[in-house]
């Protein structure tokens, strides 16, 4: 009689099955999907699990990146370089060519762009006719993302409708649409950020430089470190000082901030990551202080 050994799956081995499954699942079922990537730490784990679901041949989708004009250059040297050594198509779509259109209108000049990102893509969309988006969102990170299914449904005006959604029973997944609608596709939704912290160092992936401690001035605002930068230079009577950070999440510079830490290695981060109480964006969000910038009322109007 043969032996059949048992192999015992660490719960990293069985995110990641899931999450290769779920991209098979969108290149299976959509005919024109695109992955978001933005240079980030969770697109960086998205773009290995396609690697690890795709690869030897080439991805079945572009990458796309919408830009608010206003991003980290350390990220976005970083998008470019990993776009072009894998060999990938990256379109980039700017929020600023949106502003020339008039399709996106600021209430002032130093207004976040974070939040009109959604145009932008809804008008990347349209152009491409993509019929699914691929994004590294989490579960974890806010309430409103934790309503959302894996197959996010949006209809033909963009909109998420946290009331209507499609039953996601014994991992069973639809993708169908009509012309117009759009799937948001989300394969690490059941990741949390020390998950995505482990598979980084498990797989040894490279990162943007800001993700690591390094020195940055910035200015104590509402329990948060503005960073000071030449969009958001310090107001007369700030005290700037110069700490020891590293950033959490990454984006718009006029809404992303830094946490004060000395990792400066991914064991570092990782023992940071394990014994926070505080959450991924509540600690470095300057958006989401306002019932304004609500993530709900921002996914209706077709955010991420």
């Amino acid at each position: 009689m043969s032996t059949l050994t048992k192999q015992t799956l660490s719960h990293l081995d069985w995110l990641e099955a899931e999450a290769i499954h779920i991209l098979r699942e969108v290149a299976g079922q959509c005919a024109n999907p695109v992955l978001l990537f933005s240079g980030g730490k969770d697109s960086l784990c998205l773009l290995r699990l396609a690697e690890k679901a795709f690869r030897p041949g080439r991805f079945p989708f572009p990458l796309m990146h919408i830009d608010t004009g206003h991003n980290y250059p350390e990220v976005l040297d970083f998008r470019d370089h990993r776009a072009a050594e894998l060999g990938e198509r990256l379109i980039v779509r700017s929020l600023e060519d949106s502003m020339a259109r008039g399709t996106v209108v600021l209430k002032h000049p130093g207004e976040s762009r974070n939040k009109y990102q959604s145009v932008t893509l809804l008008e990347a969309i349209e152009e491409f006719g993509f019929d699914a988006c691929i994004g590294g969102a989490r579960r974890d990170e806010e309430k409103a993302r934790a309503k959302e299914r894996i197959m996010s449904f949006r209809d033909e005006f963009g909109q998420w409708d946290p009331k209507n959604q499609r039953p996601e029973l014994w991992n069973l997944f639809n993708a169908r649409t009509h012309k117009g609608e759009n799937i948001r596709a989300f394969p690490i939704s059941n990741w949390t950020e020390l998950d995505v912290w482990q598979y980084i160092e498990r797989e040894q992936l490279e990162l943007p430089s800001i993700y690591f401690a390094h020195v940055r001035p910035v200015v104590r605002k509402n329990g948060l470190l503005q960073p000071v930068t030449e969009l958001t230079p310090a107001a007369e009577g700030d005290v700037v000082e110069q700490v020891q950070v590293r950033f959490r999440t990454v984006g718009d510079i006029t809404c992303t901030a830094p946490v004060e830490s000395d990792a400066d290695t991914v064991g570092k981060i990782l023992i940071e990551t394990a014994t926070t109480t505080i959450t991924e964006r509540g600690a470095t969000r300057m958006d989401d202080q306002t019932s304004e910038a609500s993530m709900e009322q921002r996914k209706k109007e077709g955010y991420f």
